[in-house]
C-alpha cells in the first residue's frame, strides 16, 4: 500500500506541461477530499522533482502558492511551459486547469 506522500506524487506526475491543478484537486483524485493542505506538505517534500511536476500545483484562487524553490522560481517554471502569469496568480485557471 502507497503512502499518502506516494499517492500525491503518482497523482501530480500525471499533470502535463501546460497545464495546472489545485491541492484540492490533488486531494480528490487521491479520494482524501479534505486533505488539500496535507497535498502541500507531501509537495514540499518531493524528492522526485522535476519528475515529479509539483511547480504544477496551484491554489484553487489561483494564486501560484508556496514552492520549496520560492515562488518567483515556480511562476517562472509554469510561464517557461507556457502558463499565463499575472500577479503571481494563474491568469485564466479554467483555461490551464487539468482535469483527469
Amino acid at each position: 500500500m502507497k503512502t499518502f506522500s506516494e499517492q500525491v506524487w503518482q497523482a501530480t506526475k500525471r499533470i502535463p506541461k501546460g497545464r495546472v491543478a489545485t491541492y484540492a484537486l490533488i486531494a480528490k483524485a487521491i479520494k482524501r477530499p479534505k486533505s488539500a493542505r496535507a497535498v502541500g506538505n507531501a509537495l514540499n517534500k518531493n524528492p522526485y522533482a522535476p519528475i515529479v511536476p509539483c511547480h504544477r500545483v496551484v491554489r484553487s484562487d489561483g494564486f501560484v502558492g508556496g514552492f520549496a524553490s520560492g515562488s518567483e522560481m515556480k511562476i517562472k517554471l509554469l510561464m517557461r511551459e507556457g502558463v499565463t502569469i499575472k500577479n503571481k496568480r494563474v491568469a485564466s485557471l479554467e483555461k490551464f486547469l487539468y482535469r483527469k
